[in-house]
């Protein structure tokens, strides 16, 4: 295997590869940016209350009171449901996306000349915007299912430390402690 990579690596223009390298970096940050402001705009209320939530767990010096527990359960919910709200509204821009890719795609694979080879790569290379436009709302769209996802873990563990303190007080009452 070493001396394959070693043949590899003395025909490789390595200045060709720096440069691919630094196109592709350069794509995925405008492609990170794009998917980071649509997720920022979809779930910052989300995030805001997370981290608010991360913060109160974190303080060791105060343990988390009943209260906010409580409001945990009232206000998650209804976060959760305006991100789901807002990822579906991206889902149907993804399908409108992938709509217009396949009909710049087709339209220029059916003008195009050559070989079936020639006509795919000359609809793939027209179609690359619109082919971006869709990634971007695919990652945008599982990234946010992501956040969703883990919000709905913090609200059943929360309601898994109310339901556990609840009994805990029950048992004291009953038994006059």
């Amino acid at each position: 295997m070493a001396d394959l990579n070693s043949a590899l690596a003395s025909h490789v223009d390595l200045d060709k590869v720096h440069t691919n390298n630094e196109r592709v970096e350069s794509l995925t940050s405008v492609v990170r940016d794009m998917v980071n402001g649509i997720v920022q705009e979809v779930c910052k209320d989300l995030d805001s209350y997370m981290k608010q939530i991360d913060e109160i767990l974190c303080d060791r010096d105060t343990p988390v009171s009943d209260t906010e527990l409580e409001d945990f359960t009232l206000n998650l919910p209804s976060l959760l449901y305006l991100v789901s709200a807002r990822r579906e509204e991206l889902r149907v821009k993804e399908d409108v996306a992938k709509a217009v890719h396949k009909d710049v795609y087709n339209r220029v694979r059916e003008k195009a000349q050559g070989t079936v080879a020639d006509k795919d790569t000359a609809a793939d290379l027209a179609a690359q915007s619109e082919a971006i436009t869709v990634i971007v709302l695919q990652r945008a769209g599982s990234t946010i299912k992501t956040r969703e996802e883990a919000a709905w873990e913090m609200l059943n563990s929360v309601k898994k430390v109310l339901t556990r303190r609840t009994a805990e007080m029950e048992l004291t009452r009953q038994t006059g402690g």
